[in-house]
């Protein structure tokens, strides 16, 4: 699978975890491409992310969760409506869903799934970006300082 920042023209490449995590492999996998507006975590740390309408016809469950993804983890959320935060959810357009899925690249060290609100998150990771990590790690952080107007996160099947 292949992730961009399409604004920033920066690509990698990410490797499906299929004996880990099979069904969140399979659900992405199917309902690819998949995009919208980046946007960078405020807590997680070294998080970039998109949240999309939910698009598989089961919820996936958890499997390979973590809490704490290390660079290069490609993560998997699935977020009730009630779960996110009224002027989050205005902020991020999705205030209309009955729920969300966030599809999240980690790009640094140190990172910790805490929200506030509702205390530990636990995502599926069903990915391990394997080229391009380092290209990607330096937009990322642009991202974070400079801003995520006009930013689309994108993932696509990637052809060789």
């Amino acid at each position: 699978m292949s992730i961009s920042l399409e604004r920033r023209g920066v690509s990698c490449v990410a490797e499906l975890l299929d004996k880990e995590a099979p069904r969140t492999c399979d659900a992405v996998w199917q309902a690819l491409p998949l995009e919208g507006p980046a946007q960078h975590a405020k807590y997680a740390r070294n998080e970039v992310y998109t949240m999309v309408p939910r698009f598989s016809p089961e919820e996936v469950g958890q499997e390979n969760p973590t809490v704490t993804p290390i660079p290069g983890d490609v993560v998997y959320f699935s977020f009730p409506g009630g779960m996110l935060d009224r002027e989050f959810k205005e902020d991020k357009g999705v205030e209309h869903l009955p729920g969300v899925i966030d599809l999240a690249i980690f790009y640094g060290r140190n990172n910790l799934l805490i929200n506030g609100d509702v205390g530990w998150v636990p995502g599926n990771v069903y990915a391990t970006i394997v080229e391009g990590l380092d290209a990607m790690a330096e937009a990322c952080h642009d991202v974070w300082r400079s801003g995520s107007v006009g930013e689309r996160l994108v993932y696509r099947r990637h052809e060789e």
